[in-house]
């Protein structure tokens, strides 16, 4: 089933899974289809970042995301990715994406999608950093605001350890690709 089937089952079904709070986990099914395989007949990476996103729209529909966003002009957007592969997802298997919002801290939200094998064995994880862009007043609102203006109490946690090290390479990487020029 092609992205877009899939993105519409998803928006299609979101109410069924109830609203998502931080803190919470959502929790997609899906089956390796032979649009998603390479030539070793498994999950392709470049679908590994497609399913994550749809764990993500899933997240943003639930939690309200999206409305408060058409509304004051906000856009979410995918700041970086990191990926560890540990097990093979292998054609027609089933497996199931678990997307999370771990924390946040300023303009930054680290999220954590964990694809998990019918045995309960995690095949990969993507973790993940994001914000929300306010189109209007070109600038990327503090999470707080987001987390406020969709009428959660919630407070972020500290960042754990790994978090604080994924944050440090991405803003590495993000700053080399910023001043290297094209050649």
């Amino acid at each position: 089933m092609y992205v877009w089937a899939r993105l519409a089952r998803v928006v299609a079904t979101a109410r069924s899974r109830g609203p998502y709070a931080p803190g919470g986990e959502g929790r997609l099914a899906f089956r390796c289809l032979p649009s998603d395989i390479d030539s070793n007949l498994h999950l392709n990476n470049a679908r590994y970042m497609m399913l994550a996103d749809l764990g993500r729209i899933d997240i943003f529909v639930r939690a309200g995301l999206l409305g408060v966003a058409r509304k004051r002009k906000w856009a979410p957007m995918l700041g970086g990715l990191q990926v560890v592969y540990a097990r093979e997802i292998r054609l027609w298997q089933r497996f199931e994406v678990l997307s999370s919002i771990q924390t946040w801290e300023g303009t930054q939200v680290i999220g954590k999608h964990r694809f998990i094998l019918e045995n309960g064995e995690v095949a990969a994880t993507v973790m993940t950093t994001a914000g929300v862009y306010d189109r209007s007043q070109r600038r990327f609102v503090l999470i707080d605001e987001v987390v406020a203006a969709l009428g959660y109490p919630a407070t972020p946690r500290p960042l754990s350890d790994i978090e604080q090290a994924f944050l440090r390479s991405h803003q590495t990487l993000r700053a080399e690709t910023k001043s290297t020029p094209a050649e």
